[in-house]
């Protein structure tokens, strides 16, 4: 490991605002975070299962995760990235942010990056567009209590874009993140490790990398995780991390 991604790992495992659980050393061959990428706060689209790629490498992968913070398993996502230098970014809905802030900012303070997944997950195509509307802004004021300003990027409940939030977001100058690959890890699909590992080895083969979508408010998940880092690194892949410009 270089030696900057050493001192990383130290500061992951000693940082006062990580939890207890993330407090073990990095392993001598974790899977590090190879470099950062730094998109601008604009309004664009981005993942392969919808829209066009970001400017990765082939073996290059992203980490993103829905639907959280979640008290009972943000600890072990957390150790489990702190352990392995691994950087990610967390698409929090901004219902759980309301309940839990301090959760919110503990993910930022460990070196992650935060987005907005909507306020209440909506299915947002069964709404009237005010509807729609009012959720982002509902999601967008608690996103900004939180962590003080508006969100530079959104991803759609369920990846079900439409116009409405879809014209919001380009007037916001909001990017729009979508995916290249997922391990559906949800009901009813097989949430084993086994399973979860065994899709995510499958994809990051047939797609050479890309930006992965995983569940940190999901139980199996975070067990998961561990290995699911593993896989990453045993099959040589390297994680980029996403950062967007300050306003």
């Amino acid at each position: 490991m270089k030696t900057w991604q050493k001192m990383l790992c130290l500061l992951a495992a000693t940082g006062a605002a990580l939890p207890l659980a993330a407090t073990a050393a990095c392993a001598p061959d974790a899977l590090g975070t190879s470099r950062t990428m730094t998109l601008k706060r604009e309004y664009a689209r981005y993942g392969q299962v919808q829209y066009g790629a970001l400017p990765l490498q082939k073996g290059e992968v992203v980490l993103t995760f829905d639907d959280g913070p979640e008290p009972a398993t943000l600890d072990r996502v957390l150790q489990a990235l702190a352990s392995q230098c691994a950087r990610a970014t967390f698409f929090m809905t901004g219902a759980n942010l309301a309940k839990h802030p301090e959760l919110g900012r503990r993910v930022a303070a460990a070196g992650h990056s935060t987005a907005l997944h909507s306020f209440a997950h909506p299915v947002l195509k069964s709404m009237t567009p005010a509807t729609q509307l009012a959720d982002l802004d509902q999601g967008v004021q608690a996103y900004m209590a939180v962590f003080g300003t508006a969100p530079a990027a959104y991803r759609f409940p369920f990846l079900e874009e439409t116009p409405a939030i879809l014209a919001a977001l380009e007037e916001r100058k909001i990017t729009v993140a979508s995916i290249d690959l997922g391990i559906d890890d949800y009901q009813p699909n097989d949430q084993s490790t086994g399973a979860l590992v065994g899709r995510l080895a499958q994809r990051l083969k047939a797609n050479g990398g890309g930006i992965i979508l995983m569940h940190d408010a999901n139980g199996p998940t975070a067990d998961a995780l561990p290995l699911l880092l593993k896989t990453i690194r045993d099959n040589g892949y390297k994680v980029v991390h996403l950062q967007w410009e300050d306003h």
